[in-house]
């Protein structure tokens, strides 16, 4: 088996290169920030000079064909001859601030395994206490997120906190306020999302 060239392309190149044909609005990512920040995830991370054409397809080590991702968006990027497969990729999961995606997919998972949203049974557990969504109320969230985060563990060889475990720990905080508040919890509601499974679902 042939050794892997090393990529000669710099981070540089492919900024300015992509600078020039890409419109920021599209992406998670200025290009102020596009040497530091995930292009996909918007993440400062170390990032990774990812091929939009793969090399093992041919692809060639030129600023057109890089794109710069963190290492768990490279491992999630899709690998296909179409060029315009990559950015359509990168721009189907833009977020308008950085280091929410995570979050958001969190949450997302967190809907599709409850069938109803976060922010749904976090206003309903307010309503049942009586409470209001002030600066208390979210200093105590933030404080059991925090807490909760670092009990959490994450799965061998990937240093961060997969989807799953991102909805886990938001129902651990919504758990946790309604025990606080001795609110029922989850609350009784008769509308609830689909429930035929996303990869389904047309």
């Amino acid at each position: 088996m042939s050794e892997r060239k090393s990529i000669k392309t710099t981070i540089s190149q492919a900024v300015d290169y992509w600078s020039k044909r890409i419109d920021e609005c599209g992406l998670s990512v200025d290009w102020a920030e596009a040497h530091t920040h995930c292009w996909r995830c918007g993440c400062e991370r170390n990032l990774e000079r990812c091929h939009i054409i793969p090399d093992s397809q041919g692809g060639e080590d030129a600023p057109r064909n890089i794109v710069l991702l963190c290492k768990r968006c490279h491992a999630d990027g899709p690998n296909v001859t179409d060029p315009e497969i990559m950015w359509d990729w990168i721009k189907a999961y833009s977020v308008p601030f950085y280091d929410t995606f995570w979050s958001i997919l969190g949450m997302k998972e967190y809907q599709f395994i409850y069938k109803t949203s976060y922010a749904k049974d976090l206003a309903d557990i307010l309503a049942a206490a009586n409470l209001e969504a002030d600066d208390q109320v979210l200093g105590e969230i933030k404080e059991i997120i925090h807490e909760e985060m670092g009990k959490a563990g994450v799965h061998f060889g990937h240093p961060y906190l997969n989807t799953a475990t991102m909805a886990g720990i938001n129902r651990i905080v919504l758990k946790t306020l309604a025990e606080k508040y001795n609110v029922e919890f989850p609350t009784k509601r008769e509308e609830t999302l689909p429930t035929t499974p996303w990869w389904i679902q047309c």
